[in-house]
């Protein structure tokens, strides 16, 4: 998986974990459709779903900062961003 696919994954993975674990969304939902029994277990499904999407967008954002102090070159400017774009 390149960075950016990580990074948007994790990213998002996390938002959405945030606004459950945050908001009654998921408990309104679940409520709607008929789920409510299911309420009671979602701690032990999101806490642990948010602790993973956040420590993907770490790894991510780690690779991304090792590859491009991979690929600076001194003296050369147009080389310190991955492509030559600044």
């Amino acid at each position: 998986m390149d960075n950016r696919t990580l990074l948007r994954t994790g990213v998002a993975g996390t938002v959405v974990a945030a606004l459950c674990c945050a908001t009654p969304v998921l408990v309104i939902l679940l409520g709607a459709v008929g789920l409510s029994a299911w309420v009671g277990r979602l701690d032990y499904t999101l806490i642990p779903a948010l602790v993973l999407f956040l420590g993907i967008t770490i790894y991510a954002l780690r690779r991304r900062r090792a590859e491009a102090a991979c690929c600076t070159v001194p003296g050369r400017p147009e080389a310190n961003t991955l492509g030559g774009r600044q």
